[in-house]
Formats: C-alpha cells, structure tokens, sequence
C-alpha cells in the first residue's frame, strides 16, 4: 500500500518502520521549502520505498525561496523524485500576498512541465484562480487532500487525480464522501498528509503514514466497493501517475 502524500521528520526512520509494519510499504514525502526538498531526497536516499516531492508551498510565496525556484530544477535528475508540489494558492491563511502567490504558483507548474513531473496542488479558498491555472496545465495533476468541490468539476472533465486524507473519515464528512463516490476508480489517490489530519480512528493522535488503511477504509465503504481491491486499485493509480 502508499501514502501518496506525508510530511516526515527527525524520526522518519521510526515512523517509515512503523508504516512497513502497517503494509504501508511506499510513500510519497513532500517537501515545501528548498531545505525541505534537499532533506525529502535525503530520506528518500536512506529509507526504502520513500520517495520526494519537491516544491515550495504557497505559504513560502513571501520568503527568499519563491526568488530560488529554478534551484529545483538540478534536483528532479534524483530518481527518487517523483513530482512538484506541494504547489498552488491559499487565500485561506493568507500567509502570502496572492500575487506573490500565483507568480510562485505560475513558475512551478512551468517547471513541472519542464522537468516532465506531476504537480501535487493545495489549495484553499483560491478555487477560481486554482481553476484558470490548471485548465490551462498540459500535465498530470494530482489535487491532494481534495476539500475544494467547487474544482470537482473541472477534477472529472480534465483527468486530475484526487486524492482523499483524514478528513474524509470525519463523521461530518458527508459532502467529501459524496465527492469521493464521483470519482472514477482509475483517478483516486488516497493520503495521510501526517502529521496532519489523523482519521476518525485514531483522531487526536500526531497522524502518520502507517495510519492511511483507515482512510483507504472509509473510502472503499464510501464507494461500496471492496478494500483490498481498492487498494490494488489505487496502488496502480500511484504506480502511475508519479511513474513507480
């Protein structure tokens, strides 16, 4: 099974063992800054069946990184990095002003095509400006931690992966389950974003890759459809789209 989309740290090694115990025996790590990217690859380096995402979040767009993009492009010929992002807007938190934002955004997706990568997209009360930038994306998208339904829509006409975290399990959840019963089975990805968002299950614990089967779970119960064949399901899906 993967987590197609976890934040690890100092003690990756205890958590990827963990993860491995689980039957979680590949994951995504995703970076968000330029140091992040350099520590994503060293742990993809040190730890078996962890691979990088390299990218810098929209709420770096006002830091020294956002001027540094093209110092990503010497690290995708690792072949352990396997896409860009995190990347897109968050008008949200508004940690950045949005043009700096979308300017950051822009340069990203361009880099992505550059390199030949997917793009792993947060986005946040930004759905309009998210919309106009990927419609326009001649690249596999991957719309992780999928809460915006507004981009549903445009997810289905266009072939986007989607992908479901935590938050999917919450017992409020009913509209993302109902999103995630739209999706077709070829086009679900299924996350932890850990530490964040820990499922149902195990809500109030520091969520972490060796929790995504709770997820995985939901969704299959969600959908009506078998898990374990769920998981075969999205596990190629992964294989994929970020070329495993």
């Amino acid at each position: 099974m993967i987590d197609t989309h976890a934040h690890l740290g100092d003690d990756a090694a205890e958590v990827v063992a963990r993860a491995h115990e689980a039957g979680v025996t590949r994951i995504v790590d995703v970076a968000t800054t330029l140091a992040g990217a350099h520590e994503s690859l060293d742990r993809a380096d040190r730890y078996d069946g962890v691979y990088a995402c390299l990218g810098i979040h929209p709420h770096e767009a006002a830091s020294p990184d956002a001027e540094h993009v093209d110092e990503l492009l010497e690290l995708f010929s690792h072949p352990r990095a396997v896409a860009l992002g995190e990347t897109g807007l968050d008008y949200f938190r508004d940690y950045a002003p949005h043009d700096a934002q979308q300017r950051l955004f822009d340069a990203q997706l361009g880099l992505a095509l550059e390199v030949g990568k997917p793009v792993v997209i947060h986005s946040r009360a930004a759905d309009d400006d998210t919309r106009t930038r990927l419609v326009r994306h001649d690249g596999p998208v991957i719309l992780h931690c999928f809460s915006s339904e507004p981009l549903l829509p445009a997810a289905l006409e266009h072939g986007w992966y989607v992908s479901f975290a935590g938050n999917v399990t919450y017992k409020n959840a009913y509209d993302l389950r109902a999103a995630a019963r739209r999706i077709p089975a070829d086009r679900l990805l299924v996350e932890t974003d850990s530490p964040y968002l820990a499922p149902q299950d195990v809500r109030g614990r520091r969520n972490e890759p060796a929790y995504v089967r709770h997820t995985l779970e939901a969704l299959a119960q969600a959908r009506g459809e078998d898990a374990a064949e769920l998981e075969r399901q999205i596990d190629a899906n992964a294989s994929a789209v970020f070329s495993l």
